[in-house]
């Protein structure tokens, strides 16, 4: 009977479970699945092709960048503890944002004499095992496995690709020892487990009762609001949303969106900030958030109803979450919205119909003030070394198509980010999805991956900047041909550290003396990496200038060269 490495069933699962790209950082641990990838392309047999990410920081963000435009989980392929040490902090992001991915990483061989084939070569690998690898990511993984025996590849990988599908989805965590990978399997031995039995678990709707419930708390309202984080995970939800909140004239937030969920020229989006609208609610939407408020500068109405629907609704992540839900509903937010719609369409009366056409009025209103002063903020250019931050993003706003994507890493420049740059389709608009800083490069370059046709821009602050590896960033974009702009807001410091302090502190000796640790190097000239790669560099520090510098980066990208744009904001 034929034999094969366990390396060629690992290739076969991966083709089985729908892997599109493998993102890797190879090491020692790789050699049999190096090996086989190079038969199979004397053979002419295919394998999910490779993405060689010089650090593991740029390989876990870029899958979590195409799987963010796609909705389809990929696979990061890591050196042993090492690796995995690397990229726990990119799976921090993804396991916050829910997005799933197969992360896999080899282990020191755990023969040292020649037993079997595989066996300890080298010395790194004596010095490279840990006590307890998966440890370094257990707190960000759904699930950890050790692949015992090549025999069970192409059920482990299936098990794998079920955990990190199901509802809430997340990343997990499987470990390859050289030894396994090197085995040799009869072909009749390895069997396979389609998803068609074997598949994710999926959220789903809710009882026609608690779609009745909320209809009716809704059909009673004076001062409905709704409040998403990532509902526009779900290209659907945009649409949804807009539909839902016209008909029962509900006001819209995003709070520190993840994705774009209602098109921000809807005249029921009210923006970011939800502190002025949730004293006043009397009933309340949280649809697929984390943290619709917080609650040391926000009180909702005691009397207030809130109701919950996530795909996430205990947070089962967050040690501690406390906010109110009167009514929690964990399931698809999209299909029980629309069963809540369908509801309030069979129990509308006149009465209600009118109320919600008087509210919508003053909701209108309301959003285009929002709107005159966001033109006013935007139209304050700075002055001379100092660009506005809210002018140079209704900037390049006006220089991008509704179909272009962008990330939005800017941090303290977040919400100027999000609010001048208007975004309205489906899968055009991302921002931070955890707490560690440097994912929007390579998500973006994950993005142009899978959207090659899209101008993808990456808006970061200089800070994040250092901290997304930006050399790795440029050269994968050098070697794969995804040209990406980068426009880099420096400020020469980390705003959040100085705001910080002052809320903790405003009248403290840091403030009285100016010393908030908080400046970093000046004048850097970000450019020089963009240009090591090939690509193109402006800097620019005159709002005069803006204009021209951002056509003249847009160019470049769209002749398939990466740009990198340095706009110098009013320094901390």
């Amino acid at each position: 009977m034929p034999q094969q490495r366990t390396s060629h069933y690992f290739l076969e699962g991966l083709n089985e479970i729908g892997i599109e790209h493998l993102f890797c950082n190879l090491g020692t641990d790789h050699a049999p699945i190096i090996e086989e990838m190079a038969r199979w392309r004397q053979a002419g047999l295919r394998h999910a092709p490779t993405v060689l990410c010089p650090h593991e920081n740029v390989a876990v963000h870029m899958a979590a960048g195409y799987t963010m435009v796609t909705g389809r989980g990929q696979a990061v392929l890591l050196h042993v503890a090492a690796g995995t040490a690397n990229a726990a902090m990119a799976l921090h992001n993804l396991a916050r944002a829910r997005i799933p991915l197969l992360v896999m990483a080899g282990r020191a061989p755990y023969t040292i004499r020649g037993e079997l084939e595989g066996s300890r070569d080298q010395n790194v690998h004596f010095i490279q095992e840990p006590y307890d690898q998966a440890g370094l990511v257990r707190p960000y993984v759904k699930w950890e496995y050790n692949l015992h025996s090549g025999v069970t590849t192409k059920e482990v990988l299936p098990r794998a690709a079920t955990m990190m599908h199901s509802d809430p989805m997340g990343p997990v965590y499987l470990m390859l020892p050289r030894e396994v990978l090197a085995q040799q399997w009869d072909e009749k031995a390895v069997a396979s487990f389609p998803e068609a039995r074997f598949g994710p678990v999926r959220a789903r709707g809710t009882d026609p009762q608690s779609a009745d419930e909320i209809a009716a708390r809704l059909l009673a309202a004076e001062y409905p609001v709704l409040i998403t984080r990532y509902a526009g995970r779900n290209p659907a939800a945009l649409a949804l949303l807009d539909e839902l909140a016209r008909y029962a004239a509900i006001r819209v937030f995003e709070a520190s969106p993840l994705h774009l969920n209602i098109a921000r020229d809807s005249p029921c989006y009210l923006g970011l900030s939800t502190a002025a609208a949730v004293p006043k609610a009397d009933v309340g939407l949280l649809v697929d958030v984390d943290v619709p408020w917080i609650p040391l500068d926000t009180r909702e109405d005691p009397a207030s109803y809130w109701i919950h629907v996530d795909v996430d609704a205990l947070k089962e992540k967050t040690p501690l979450w406390g906010f109110p839900s009167n009514l929690r509903i964990q399931g698809d937010s999209c299909v029980i919205l629309r069963q809540v719609l369908e509801a309030l369409r069979q129990k509308a009366t006149p009465r209600f119909l009118e109320a919600a056409r008087v509210r919508m009025e003053a909701i209108r209103g309301e959003n285009a003030a929002r709107t005159q002063g966001l033109a006013k903020l935007a139209a304050v250019q700075g002055v001379p070394g100092e660009i506005d931050v809210n002018h140079l993003c209704a900037e390049v706003g006006r220089a991008l198509a509704p179909s272009d994507i962008v990330f939005n890493e800017g941090i303290v420049s977040g919400p100027a980010v999000l609010s001048q740059i208007m975004r309205t389709l489906p899968g055009t608009g991302f921002s931070n999805p955890g707490a560690a800083l440097g994912y929007s490069g390579a998500a973006a370059l994950g993005a142009k991956l899978a959207r090659p046709g899209s101008v993808v821009v990456n808006l970061i602050g200089d800070g994040s900047f250092y901290q997304s590896t930006p050399e790795t960033v440029f050269a994968v974009s050098r070697q794969y041909g995804l040209p990406i702009l980068t426009v880099v807001i420096d400020n020469a410091g980390w705003s959040a550290v100085k705001d910080s302090t002052l809320r903790m502190y405003p009248e403290g000796d840091a403030k009285a003396n100016a010393q908030f640790e908080s400046r970093l190097a000046p004048d850097m000239d970000f450019t020089k990496v963009a240009e090591s790669a090939g690509g193109y560099g402006a800097k620019v520090d005159h709002p005069d200038a803006l204009p021209d510098a951002l056509r003249a980066c847009i160019a470049e990208v769209k002749k398939g060269r990466p740009a990198l744009l340095q706009a110098c904001v009013k320094r901390i």
